[in-house]
């Protein structure tokens, strides 16, 4: 019974070949012939169990997510935006991962009233706006990124209270330069 299966086997793949060959634009058809005599072992000769391959250890995927180096020497992450060290106090404004000014001097926020850290957005600016919650104050080119916390111009001398104050030039360069929803990264 296995020699016939063999045998059939055999002319069907032939005949698939033939099929297979005409399809491509062969005009001549195959000869169907025998299959070479092949010996099947007798179920006695067949061992009772038989061994899988052993298994290929497959590597898990890993994904590495990689720490973006500090743009230009800077000790923030961000590639683009303004970028500020508390205790340096000093801050940049960052383009396509190098460093586009800066570094210039801050003062940060006082004991009581600090500068926030972490990462923020600019959420408005204003040219001259005057602080509603410091008896009117001036505070030219602010650039907020918090409620309440901008850089502008301001003192180099004395602690803010929460904002990042800036030399009127460099306060310029980051009202010019920063745009609403711009990133700002702020660390200690």
């Amino acid at each position: 019974m296995k020699k016939i299966l063999a045998v059939l086997g055999g002319i069907a793949a032939a005949a698939v070949l033939a099929a297979c060959s005409s399809a491509a634009g062969s005009t001549t058809a195959l000869p169907i012939s025998e299959p070479p005599s092949t010996t099947v072992p007798s179920s006695s000769e067949v061992p009772a169990t038989t061994t899988p391959p052993p298994a290929t250890p497959s590597t898990p995927k890993t994904t590495t997510k990689t720490k973006t180096a500090p743009a230009g020497g800077t000790p923030c992450e961000i590639t683009d935006g303004a970028c500020v060290d508390l205790s340096a106090k000093k801050a940049w404004l960052l383009k396509d991962g190098q460093v586009s000014y800066g570094p210039v001097p801050i003062m940060p926020g006082k004991k009581g009233s600090t500068t926030p850290v972490g990462m923020f957005s600019v959420i408005g600016k204003e040219k001259m706006h005057h602080s509603h919650e410091f008896n009117n104050a001036p505070m030219p080119n602010s650039v907020f990124f918090a409620p309440g916390d901008a850089f502008h111009t301001g003192s180099l001398d004395n602690y803010s209270n929460g904002c990042v104050h800036l030399s009127s030039t460099a306060s310029l360069k980051f009202f010019n330069t920063l745009q609403v929803g711009d990133k700002v990264q702020i660390v200690n």
